[in-house]
């Protein structure tokens, strides 16, 4: 099983269709066999989806999102954990116990205010992504 966590300094990113990196995780038999991190390079919000898939990620862990990329992760098979914050480490760890809460209705309000403002410089925690 592959899991994908956006991924900045360790942390979960809070914009999925912002984020620069995943953390891309191996498991097996309940263990991280592997991990590693990919640069996306700079894919966006409606091409995330299709290069997780390529990487055939079973799971994504990640802050906010919108509806458009849960639909096109939703289509590509991988099941969504958003809504999520801290190390990227600890939060595959509480996957793997069973103890990482599942979300489905998880959405990203930032497309609802000021067009200058830029999720970008501060995680998009201010406004509840989750």
């Amino acid at each position: 099983m592959k899991v994908a966590v956006t991924y900045e300094n360790e942390q979960i990113f809070q914009h999925f269709g912002h984020t620069e990196k995943f953390k891309i995780y191996t498991i097996l038999d309940g263990k991280i066999v592997s991990a590693e991190v990919i640069d996306t390079n700079g894919s966006g919000h409606g091409a995330l989806a299709g290069f997780l898939s390529s990487l055939k990620a079973d799971i994504l862990i990640c802050g906010g999102i919108g509806a458009g990329a849960q639909n096109a992760l939703n289509q590509a098979g991988i099941k969504l954990y958003g809504g999520c914050s801290g190390n990227c480490d600890e939060a595959v760890s509480a996957f793997i116990n069973g103890q990482l809460e599942f979300n489905p209705n998880v959405r990203c309000s930032h497309h609802d205010h000021d067009a200058h403002h830029s999720c970008g410089n501060h995680g998009c925690g201010s406004h509840n992504c989750g």
